[in-house]
């Protein structure tokens, strides 16, 4: 009602109105969606259907396939552990028979899981300590982890392999990537030296600097000094 003495609209009344038309605009903007929905109601339903079957089939992946995958990998590595410990070395290795997969059997069989993984690199030490250079190269080169300690010991293996097969620079690159790839300081130093003094029988005296140079920096408390004489040498050697 409008007030008689001004003629204006009381404030209530303009919220009153107000508050109707915003419903008014609810209202239609649900019949709209409501026609939207009618309208495509069979492409929602195939598009909505599409991402349940996914969602559905992941979580189906992760329950019946990979989760028994993983048990199934770590029993097959648990049984090539055991072997190992026990001296078995031709047993622990296996991929000769399903019947004893072994850490090659492992690995073919469950390759994207973890065991899978590991089996690979454990199969690779042991072909390198047969001799088997290249076989051990590409088993290693097959491993990947999450655990920078391992990837770093995973290169200085494969640069090890390398050194065998007479691919000396392949090696330092190798050692290289070892050296920086540690998240463990030893492990760090360890490799750095090694890659150091392949530089040095390689003639290539400024890289052998500059990984002495760097266990003299970061370190010397596992060098015992050995780096001075060491960045001396890459002048006369």
């Amino acid at each position: 009602m409008a007030d008689k003495q001004t003629g204006n609209i009381p404030n209530h009344t303009k919220e009153g109105k107000e508050t109707v038309e915003f419903f008014k605009d609810l209202d239609k903007d649900a019949f709209k969606t409501e026609r939207f929905i009618e309208r495509y109601a069979k492409q929602l339903s195939i598009i909505f259907g599409v991402l349940l079957l996914g969602v559905l089939g992941f979580f189906a992946y992760q329950q019946f396939i990979l989760v028994p995958k993983n048990e199934e990998a770590t029993k097959s590595y648990l049984s090539a552990q055991k072997n190992l410990s026990e001296g078995k070395e031709d047993i622990a290795l296996g991929g000769k028979s399903a019947a004893n997969p072994g850490f090659v059997g492992t690995y073919n069989d469950y390759s994207s899981t973890a065991a899978g993984k590991l089996s690979a690199y454990n199969a690779g030490l042991l072909e390198f300590k047969k001799g088997n250079f290249q076989k051990a190269y590409d088993l290693l080169d097959n491993f990947s982890s999450g655990n920078k300690v391992l990837v770093a010991l995973k290169y200085g293996a494969m640069a090890d392999c390398q050194s065998n097969l007479n691919k000396s620079d392949e090696a330092l690159s190798l050692l290289d990537k070892a050296a920086s790839e540690s998240s463990d300081a030893y492990t760090s130093y360890y490799f750095t030296k090694k890659a150091g003094i392949l530089a040095l029988a390689l003639k290539k005296n400024t890289e052998a600097k500059k990984y002495f140079s760097t266990i003299d920096e970061k370190y010397r408390d596992y060098d015992n000094g050995m780096s001075d004489a060491q960045i001396e040498m890459t002048k006369y050697y």
